[in-house]
């Protein structure tokens, strides 16, 4: 295939695949945290982290790991500043220390730390500004949820993405089409990306053992597998996934490799796949290569919506594991096209409404809808063009899909926003 296309996808695949510890939006707080204090060099009298409306969505709910079970902006802000370790990135807070979260814990009670919700920023926005004595400092992250983008101290400008570049790079999605992605997943020398993929099945499978067999927030996933018996692999790839979403959203400190900038995302779309693998005794290397394809045409989804918005990012995982589901049973172009039609015309649109126990609920959701899109289209039954946003053409379905998450939905985003703040 092109050169081109071929370097880009396994760029992406290299670069989102990453490892994150808990929800990715208070870690990206506490990755911000965790640079101001390299850049301030000791921990602040006060501080004052500002953010978009969807990022205080998502920490509004969830626990921040290696809390103590403690939630909240200032929560995530002070333990990155106090215990994170910004080299690791979204893996940031893997070395807190209980002496840090007491120390945490005194600090949010003295309120050291202020919230600002901030309007007309991108859907993605974190800034951290800090005074110790003399010095301030001030860290902004924008867009995703390790790219930061200005780092000032003293009022001297270190880092301004505007002229310079941000510090994490950010490959193009532009070039991501179905049937490329289905070229890649063929040719690809697995040795370009085999180590992040076999990373991900790694450690999203270990945290979704752990939700099942522990008692982890409202129990989603083990209560489909406990309803089966584990007996329909169907069922089986729904519980695995929710189970690691049960645990990852009410603190459990296990890592996650993510894809999108969602630990959520990166286990609904790696999940099922390793899940039906097993069932179907296939080799590793075709599992490596569904998995490729699943989480590009995940990838290829959200490009369109963005990082953060009110559509759940669940949907475009799901409709990527089932997508690698039905690569790894044989299904050609014209199927897996009817794979997406079918899946993101059902439930494309479920609402986002922050990070919080009910993730794991809309994953198993997403999943039973994706995995019936497979099962319709392979006795060639799919939605026609016309019917809704449906069109002739997969890449104007996506895109119309995409176009409906990222405007039609902002006065959704909003209204839930207004509701959680109790305006």
């Amino acid at each position: 295939m092109d050169k081109k296309i071929y370097d880009t996808y396994s760029a992406l695949l290299n670069s989102e695949l990453k490892m994150a510890t808990g929800c990715t939006e208070p870690i990206a707080i506490a990755y911000a945290g965790a640079r101001l204090r390299q850049v301030l060099g000791e921990i602040p009298e006060h501080c004052t982290v500002y953010c978009s409306g969807n990022i205080v969505k998502n920490v509004f709910a969830v626990t921040v790991p290696n809390s103590g079970g403690a939630k909240g902006i200032d929560t995530a802000a002070l333990l990155g500043i106090i215990g994170g370790d910004a080299d690791s990135v979204l893996d940031v807070l893997h070395a807190v220390t209980p002496e840090d979260i007491e120390l945490m814990n005194k600090l949010v009670a003295d309120k050291i730390c202020d919230c600002e919700l901030v309007e007309g920023v991108e859907n993605l926005y974190v800034r951290i500004e800090a005074k110790a004595g003399e010095n301030t400092a001030l860290v902004e992250i924008k867009d995703y949820h390790s790219n930061i983008t200005r780092i000032e101290k003293n009022g001297e400008v270190l880092l301004n993405a505007d002229e310079e570049g941000s510090e994490t790079s950010h490959v193009d999605k532009t070039l991501l089409n179905v049937r490329d992605i289905m070229e890649y997943a063929n040719t690809v020398d697995l040795n370009d990306i085999k180590d992040v993929l076999l990373n991900q099945i790694k450690c999203n499978s270990a945290i979704a053992e752990e939700g099942l067999k522990n008692p982890w927030g409202s129990q989603v996933g083990r209560t489909i597998y406990e309803h089966d018996l584990g007996k329909s692999v169907w069922n089986k790839a729904r519980a695995y996934a929710a189970a690691g979403s049960d645990a990852r959203m009410n603190g459990c400190p296990m890592p996650v490799v993510i894809n999108s900038g969602s630990g959520n995302q990166g286990m609904t779309v790696s999940l099922p796949i390793y899940v039906y693998a097993q069932d179907m005794g296939v080799s590793e290397e075709l599992m490596l290569r569904a998995l490729a394809l699943a989480n590009l045409i995940s990838l290829h989804q959200k490009r369109y919506i963005g990082s953060l918005s009110a559509y759940c990012g669940a949907v475009s995982a799901a409709t990527g594991a089932a997508c690698g589901i039905a690569y790894m049973q044989g299904g050609d172009y014209k199927l897996i096209c009817d794979v997406i039609t079918n899946s993101i015309n059902t439930t494309g649109g479920m609402v986002c409404d922050g990070a919080k126990s009910s993730c794991a609920a809309k994953i198993a959701t997403a999943l039973d809808m994706a995995l019936l899109s497979y099962e319709m289209s392979k006795k060639n039954r799919a939605f026609m063009p016309g019917e809704g946003l449906v069109e002739d053409n997969i890449e104007e379905t996506i895109a119309n899909v995409g176009r409906m998450g990222r405007d039609g939905m902002k006065s959704t985003d909003v209204e839930i926003l207004k509701i959680m703040l109790g305006k």
